[in-house]
């Protein structure tokens, strides 16, 4: 144009690049969430990411080992503060996550990936330096793996009026998680004395011991026949009776807080371990406070006590699909028994494989942007080993089935539902 200003269609470009972002921003929010786990397999409630979103994920390095010395709580803190820094990076966002023990993995739209390498490098930074622990960490394009002919699917799974958590099928994140563990597209920590904004995450919850006998963690996922996997996860949940409150590894009144404080919540507030005596004293007087108040019932200022710990069982996410089934139930030893040999029996045809492990309690780590208002997230996990432990056996059933390339073959031989 003569006066050297834009063409005048620019504009509408401008705009329709505008659209395009918000509408992916809603993306997940527009999902409509289904209400009843039964239907977690139903293909027709789940969506494909947008074209230019990314998918994150991490783990905790050497998870089993730090389990194995009781550091179980450590792991469940570091896997939960990827997804608690960054709510508070995207604090507008709503963004599909699910947590995976020693881990999370979440998606987001791909204009927010410099601020989302960020955050994950300032949590690793803080996982190493006051837990140390090592927090690997990896953001992929969603183009990249559907590129390996698979998908990143989103279904949004809403076990309360409260909160939904999002379910993933399609392959894509399996596959994300095995790139991960390869070393590909890694995410390197921050520098020293980098830390992320981890406000509302916490660990203030004693052990929940079983009621029935055992915390059964479960993980089940596809091998050859992706209709016979669909059948035999619709046959477990019928035999877990998955919408049944007798099997929610949670009291119903709720989990009681510790007796005493330690290092975690320490840690998670000032990014070190080393909690001097007097602010350890000060605190295990407040748990003990805590309990006492919550065993009276008495409430603290506005915060009401036992309505929050009621939303908090409706809340956790003990159920979920992400490429497979993943449980944490409180069952007796003969409905363990009875799964164990299903399960098995369904490995040998070929439907699936699977890791199951049993302990007696369960440990509970939350995010709680406030505590006055009821979407607080609570994420439940064995106590003694857990999801971690379950897919150590599940390697170990992968590798026994497939010979000494089972991890390999798992990679080429697991379906996406």
């Amino acid at each position: 144009m003569v006066d050297g200003s834009e063409p005048a269609f620019e504009d509408g470009l401008f705009q329709t690049k505008v659209d395009q972002e918000a509408e992916d921003d809603r993306f997940y929010q527009a999902l409509v969430p289904f209400d009843s786990f039964d239907d977690v397999m139903r293909r027709d409630w789940y969506r494909p990411l947008p074209d230019d979103w990314i998918i994150a994920v991490t783990d905790v390095s050497h998870s089993t080992e730090a389990i194995e010395q009781g550091r179980y709580r450590e792991v469940n803190a570091a896997g939960a503060a990827v997804l608690a820094a960054a709510s508070n990076a995207l604090p507008d966002l709503q963004f599909p996550f699910t947590f995976g023990g020693d881990g999370a993995s979440f998606a987001a739209p791909g204009p927010y990936s410099s601020i989302i390498r960020d955050t994950l490098a300032k949590t690793a930074a803080w996982a190493e330096d006051a837990l140390g622990l090592t927090l690997r960490a990896a953001v992929i394009p969603i183009a990249d793996i559907r590129a390996q002919h698979l998908d990143v699917l989103v279904a949004r799974f809403a076990p309360s009026s409260n909160v939904t958590y999002a379910m993933f099928a399609g392959g894509g994140l399996a596959w994300a998680e095995r790139k991960l563990k390869q070393g590909g597209y890694t995410v390197p920590r921050a520098p020293m004395g980098v830390t992320a904004d981890l406000t509302g995450l916490s660990c203030q919850f004693a052990p929940i011991s079983t009621k029935h006998g055992v915390i059964l963690s479960l993980i089940v996922v596809p091998h050859d026949d992706p209709t016979s996997f669909v059948e035999l996860i619709q046959e477990l949940l019928r035999t877990l009776r998955s919408d049944d409150p007798g099997l929610h590894p949670l009291p119903a009144e709720g989990p009681l807080p510790a007796w005493t404080g330690d290092h975690l919540d320490y840690a998670i507030k000032t990014g070190s371990r080393k909690m001097p005596f007097a602010a350890w004293a000060a605190k295990c007087l407040r748990a003990i406070l805590a309990r006492v108040g919550t065993l009276l019932g008495i409430h603290i200022g506005g915060f009401h006590e036992a309505r929050f710990r009621r939303e908090l069982v409706e809340n956790t996410d003990f159920r979920k699909f992400d490429d497979g089934l993943r449980m944490t139930v409180d069952c007796s030893s003969e409905l363990a028994d009875v799964i164990d040999a299903r399960l098995e029996e369904a490995q040998r045809r070929g439907a699936c494989f699977f890791g199951t492990h049993r302990q007696l309690a369960a440990n509970l780590t939350c995010f709680v942007p406030s505590p006055t208002q009821a979407n607080h997230v609570h994420f439940v996990d064995g106590a003694s080993g857990g999801y971690a432990f379950a897919a150590a056996n599940l390697k170990r059933n992968v590798a026994s089935s497939l010979g000494t390339q089972g991890t390999r073959a798992l990679a080429a031989h697991v379906q996406p539902v």
